[in-house]
């Protein structure tokens, strides 16, 4: 864990100084992201013009839905998507070599090699959409709601995170997965609503298949207390699973990888 930090500090001190060239960049990812952010609240407002609740789900509750989404949006979007991306780039053109010759776990260094360090404003604004989601509401969220949210909010990484090792690990065996990579991302968009409100193959396909429901919809409701000891272990349990599997795949790939010179 503290290999893992240093590294990511290494990292993002690259990624500060690869963004400092390119200032211009930063100013309109910001207004893209806050564009998003502005339609996705937008729709929110749109709907309860119509309506009182949404499966069950109050106007403040799918706020701080948005918030998590972002939250989490940011952080794969901060570290994991781009590392992995790279990651699969090497793979096609041999630079992944370099990386097993480097004293750290390769997993690791795939992981963590690439910082957008930008998409820490998609991490800001779902903290303050959160945040102002549960004081507008007078939402009483104390210590309890807080822990499991974070419990949660941890669960959901740890399944995000191996899912990805997943797909970018098939990159030993196919040269292109960016078809993937590009479902992955139109089922992320459905978790900006509440899993239960869809049919129900497409809440067991985000539930199961592409575990979007334990990364966004259980941490929003953690932190309205509503989330069951089930869902948790649930959560915990998929987490362990794909994180020993995803280890495990990764492992496989390693010994598929025959090199540049091959």
């Amino acid at each position: 864990m503290v290999r893992a930090i240093r590294l990511l500090g290494v990292f993002l001190r690259i990624g500060l100084l690869g963004e400092a060239q390119y200032r211009a960049n930063f100013v309109i990812q910001l207004l893209e992201t806050g564009l998003g952010l502005v339609t996705a609240l937008g729709t929110i407002w749109i709907v309860f013009s119509q309506t009182d609740t949404l499966g069950g789900w109050g106007p403040a509750e799918l706020a701080a839905l948005v918030g998590v989404y972002f939250i989490v949006y940011g952080g794969i979007q901060l570290v994991v998507a781009p590392s992995l991306q790279k990651f699969m780039e090497d793979i096609v053109s041999g630079n992944f070599d370099y990386t097993l010759t480097k004293p750290a776990d390769a997993q690791l260094l795939s992981s963590l090699s690439e910082v957008r360090v930008w998409r820490v404003a998609d991490v800001v604004l779902g903290i303050c959409v959160l945040t102002a989601a549960i004081i507008r509401e007078s939402m009483t969220v104390g210590w309890p709601q807080t822990l499991q949210f974070l419990l949660a909010l941890a669960l959901g990484s740890v399944i995000v995170y191996s899912f990805w090792i997943i797909l970018a690990t098939l990159a030993f065996w196919f040269i292109r997965i960016d078809n993937l990579l590009q479902i992955f991302w139109a089922m992320y968009t459905a978790g900006r609503w509440p899993v239960g409100i869809y049919p129900e193959w497409l809440k067991w396909t985000l539930t199961v298949v592409v575990p979007i429901a334990f990364a966004v919809t259980v941490p929003a409701e953690a932190v309205s207390g509503r989330v069951s000891g089930m869902t948790f272990l649930g959560a915990a349990a998929l987490a362990l699973f794909l994180a020993l599997f995803s280890r495990w795949f990764w492992r496989q790939g390693i010994r598929r990888y025959s090199g540049a010179s091959a």
